[in-house]
């Protein structure tokens, strides 16, 4: 029998010899590493302009540059989520300074990610944006509840930040940003939106578009009723099964294969 990851070995079972499935890479070279995630950053933003989650300028996805882990490469400002090639995004370091690319980096994108990034060595990548059921909810200001399995990858998992200011422009309202989301995989930022984290950016993404529908669904079962929680006991029992890193990142596979398979011009 083959053995899994305990994230993948409850939901398939035993598994016979030459079955396999999908695992992160691991690469011989960091430049390997590199274009691999510049390639998964462009399918990440290409699957937000997909799930309609653009909003004008705003949103933005980081991932660090394996090379230099105080270096983030990130969405060109002003560039369609639809539209952004590997070949198209822009390397700045945790001061803002442009290291590669000849187009400006959104300075919210710059305050707001370098202060997680900083504070968090552990997110490689992160993901924000305007999206609609995100913003809505956001504004109550309240955390998402356990009230279905998908929620539950966010039970005790995530921060609210509560003092909007307006558009992010200082670095001391991305630190208070960066606090509030802590050591969990996704902050709730009042009156503004969803900001999630992940060891990868199929993981990051995932848990963004994950959120964004919880937050869907929750806004749903409000408007009609009073929805039920599961409980404790459960809801961190299913966190464990579905709320993994390996589980974010294996979850986000059939979105990729997807995503690849229709706009193979994102490796351009």
């Amino acid at each position: 029998m083959s053995t899994l990851p305990p994230a993948l070995a409850t939901a398939v079972g035993p598994m016979p010899e030459g079955v396999t499935l999908p695992l992160p890479p691991v690469f011989d070279t960091v430049e390997e590493e590199r274009q691999y995630r510049k390639e998964q950053l462009a399918a990440g933003f290409r699957l937000f302009g997909r799930f309609g989650f653009s909003e004008g300028v705003a949103g933005h996805i980081t991932v660090r540059d394996p090379e230099n882990p105080d270096a983030f490469w990130v969405n060109p400002f002003g560039m369609s989520f639809g539209q952004i090639k590997a070949s198209d995004l822009i390397l700045v370091d945790h001061e803002g300074t442009l290291l590669s690319g000849n187009r400006p980096v959104n300075r919210a994108a710059f305050v707001i990610h370098s202060q997680v990034h900083a504070a968090r060595p552990d997110a490689v990548a992160a993901a924000h944006s305007h999206s609609l059921h995100g913003k809505a909810f956001s504004s109550l200001g309240v955390p998402l509840d356990p009230i279905t399995q998908d929620a539950c990858a966010f039970f005790e998992d995530h921060g609210i930040y509560d003092d909007y200011r307006g558009v992010v422009n200082e670095l001391e309202e991305g630190e208070r940003v960066a606090k509030a989301l802590g050591g969990h995989k996704a902050v709730i930022l009042k009156n503004h939106g969803l900001l999630t984290v992940g060891h990868s950016v199929a993981e990051a993404v995932w848990w963004f578009i994950t959120m964004e529908r919880s937050c869907q669904a929750q806004l749903l079962a409000m408007a009609a009723g009073t929805p039920q929680l599961i409980d404790r006991e459960t809801a961190l029992i299913t966190r464990g099964q579905v709320g993994t890193h390996l589980a974010g990142w294996f979850q986000a596979r059939p979105l990729w294969d997807q995503i690849t398979a229709s706009d193979p011009d994102l490796f351009d």
